[in-house]
């Protein structure tokens, strides 16, 4: 069985509109009892409802359709919560800078301490050499990444990109680095499946 329950601190709910949001929760006889030695996670991720159905909360995010299609939408690790108690949600942060020419991968980082959020982008070396040919700069490409005015034409796509995809001004990056290498399972900074890993990049 799987169903959905409200998040409020990230504001998904069940009753939201168009579709139903919130976190993914699956219920059995299959459900593990808990976590072995680990009581106050248990407690945290487990339940038995008054039917005596075990359910155990997924930490995904979830989205049903009109047909009971469910997707996943957001993770609840990459929902951070800034220091005027905003959420923002980093995997959905990244996934819409990266539609930017400039970019090829990014990882995007917050914390509660913050206002906003700041951002790595591994940036496409076709792209900075136009910009560079287009504002009348020459010199080495890694010279290039640390120039003001390279950094601003990323940074000034990246605005651009986040008003088409109607981010937030607390989930547009603040400040961005340019990195000219690409990341790499081999370098431990991407898992197998070539998702991030947040905590080693920061």
């Amino acid at each position: 069985m799987i169903k959905l329950i409200d998040w409020k601190e990230g504001n998904y709910s069940v009753n939201d509109k168009p579709f139903p949001r919130g976190e993914i929760v699956v219920g059995g006889n299959n459900v593990a009892h808990g976590y072995y030695q680990m009581p106050e996670k248990t407690k945290e991720d487990f339940s038995t409802d008054e039917n005596g159905i075990r359910w155990f909360k997924t930490g995904d995010i979830g989205q049903m359709d009109n047909n009971g299609n469910l997707s996943i939408i957001d993770r609840k690790k990459d929902l951070v919560k800034l220091r005027h108690g905003e959420y923002i949600a980093l995997g959905k942060i990244e996934a819409i800078l990266k539609t930017s020419s400039f970019c090829e991968n990014i990882c995007v980082f917050a914390n509660q301490d913050q206002l906003t959020c700041v951002a790595v982008a591994v940036v496409s070396k076709p792209a900075i050499m136009k910009a560079a040919a287009e504002l009348d700069i020459s010199g080495e490409y890694d010279d290039l990444l640390k120039r003001k005015e390279i950094i601003k034409a990323v940074y000034e796509d990246f605005q651009k990109i986040a008003k088409i995809g109607k981010l937030t001004k607390q989930e547009i990056p603040s400040k961005i680095y340019l990195e000219k290498d690409a990341w790499t399972p081999e370098d431990g900074f991407l898992t197998d499946a070539l998702k991030i890993k947040r905590t080693v990049l920061a």
